[in-house]
């Protein structure tokens, strides 16, 4: 029987929508329309018990991207403190640290800066499966928007530093303190679209059939 979707299309979307920094057009505008359409596929992503407790913050204004910026680059220490952990054979992640520092100081002149959010929040001690169900009703939808930018000829990177300022950005932007924000992503056109398959480890060696181990 054949595949309802053109499998070469759909699994080359799937394998090469990378999370981009270094390659973000920060001079080309991003279109309102284009993020609405984004967002619009995303709220097909499934969401727990159907609940759909999602919002969106979208910051486009240049002095309020500028402001986020600011107090992402605070985030510098996580940074410094996680490279200085990674082994220093790993030629990849390092790479990917470089970017990640990168962003640190052109957070601010992303074109769009994408604030993914939750009406309401978690409780302090909630038990992990509540957390989970909470994350695990906006993450797919998250991805879902990455991958519809992707195919627009977009790219973005999901980021978390941004959360442990989260009452800073809330009180610039105006979130309500009922709204928890979930990740930061700077948005733009991508310099080129030519992404490419990232080095993954064989599935067989991540994946246990029946028991652990086997």
């Amino acid at each position: 029987m054949s595949a309802p979707f053109n499998l070469d299309e759909t699994d080359r979307l799937l394998s090469t929508t990378r999370a981009v920094r270094r390659r973000l057009d920060l001079e080309k505008p991003v279109e309102r329309a284009v993020i609405l359409d984004c967002i619009r596929l995303s709220q097909q992503a499934p969401t727990a018990s159907n609940t759909q407790k999602w919002c969106w913050m979208v910051v486009t204004d240049s002095e309020k991207r500028r402001a986020v910026g600011e107090i992402y680059a605070r985030g510098k220490p996580f940074i410094e403190d996680a490279r200085s952990q990674i082994d220093t054979g790993d030629a990849q992640t390092h790479r990917v640290y470089d970017s990640a520092e990168w962003l640190l100081d052109h957070m601010g002149e992303a074109p769009a800066l994408v604030i993914p959010c939750v009406e309401g929040r978690i409780p302090e001690g909630a038990p992990h499966g509540m957390a989970a169900a909470i994350y695990g009703s906006i993450y797919p939808a998250m991805w879902s928007f990455q991958l519809a930018l992707r195919s627009r000829g977009l790219g973005s990177t999901l980021t978390t530093i941004s959360l442990f300022f989260e009452k800073e950005v809330a009180e610039l932007l105006g979130i309500p303190e009922t709204v928890m924000q979930v990740a930061l992503l700077p948005v733009g056109y991508t310099k080129g679209t030519d992404f490419k398959i990232a080095a993954r480890p064989p599935a067989e060696e991540i994946t246990h059939f029946n028991q652990w181990g086997e």
